[in-house]
């Protein structure tokens, strides 16, 4: 255990109400966090109440069993007066240099379908050419201000909704989706607020919470979503990939997004648009 001493100024309650909020956000009372942490339920309790500050080590381990996102763990190691450890660096940081040349390859390398590296808010990062030349075979990406948003490009009128099959079930599990893939399962401020602006769009279903979709849907890992084109819906699912282990907020909270055709027509069509916008441009 650490020996490290909190600062005496820290708010005596903060703390606790941090970590009473991520046991009930996880659904663990004082006993299993003690069982699984190896921390006594009376220290626990005092940590709770305030009348006992633990140490770094203490919390740390606390965090790590709640499984409590990496900015939010820097959260609570201020409310008990140490210093952060967890860098919140920038995604492009230098200290990011390995992390962003290994996904830059990964993107690279998804061609010709498209790939995308997105922050926690679905703002996106990172895509590669297919990215770009894929959703410019539907409206001109160059005309969207940025930063540009993968979610908003999907619900905007003026974007790829006119273009999106079964627009009701997709924007159902989208927005489902939001919550779902949130970091640590947990909807922040910036998240509540991507969701309110996606629901200001027009026909937008109202009752994406209580949605099931097919049966056949509810037995798939991934959301399928389809674009028409010239008459013909190319049919795609995403895969979705985040780093294992990071030691930093910006590496935690990156996801890349890559879309593969559910079919050989649609990978064949893909091809085909594809092509006939490469001789175009």
């Amino acid at each position: 255990m650490s020996t490290s001493t909190p600062d005496p100024k820290a708010p005596p309650s903060e703390l606790g109400d941090l970590l009473r909020y991520w046991r009930s956000v996880r659904g663990v009372s004082q006993l299993g966090l003690s069982f699984e942490a190896g921390v006594s339920q009376r220290q626990i309790s005092f940590i709770e109440s305030g009348r006992s500050a633990p140490g770094r080590d203490t919390l740390l381990t606390l965090a790590q069993t709640l499984d409590v996102p990496l900015r939010e763990r820097n959260a609570l190691l201020l409310a008990a007066g140490y210093a952060p450890v967890y860098s919140v660096a920038p995604w492009n940081a230098q200290e990011m240099h390995s992390v962003i040349s290994a996904l830059e390859r990964v993107v690279r390398q998804h061609e010709p379908f498209p790939a995308v590296v997105m922050d926690r808010h679905w703002n996106v990062l990172m895509t590669n050419d297919a990215t770009q030349n894929f959703f410019d075979c539907f409206i001109d990406m160059a005309s969207r201000e940025g930063p540009r948003n993968m979610l908003h490009l999907i619900f905007d009128p003026r974007g790829m909704r006119p273009f999106v099959a079964d627009w009701d079930a997709v924007s159902r599990s989208l927005l489902q989706r939001v919550y779902r893939e949130s970091v640590g399962h947990v909807v922040d401020a910036g998240t509540r607020r991507l969701l309110d602006e996606l629901l200001a769009y027009p026909d937008v279903p109202r009752d994406w919470k209580t949605y099931q979709g097919s049966s056949a849907a509810r037995t798939l890992p991934i959301i399928p979503i389809g674009f028409v084109s010239e008459g013909v819906v190319l049919r795609y699912f995403s895969m979705v990939t985040t780093l294992g282990a990071p030691e930093n907020v910006a590496a935690q909270e990156l996801r890349v997004e890559c879309m593969f055709p559910v079919d050989d027509e649609t990978e064949a069509r893909h091809r085909q648009l594809l092509a006939a916008h490469s001789k175009q441009h």
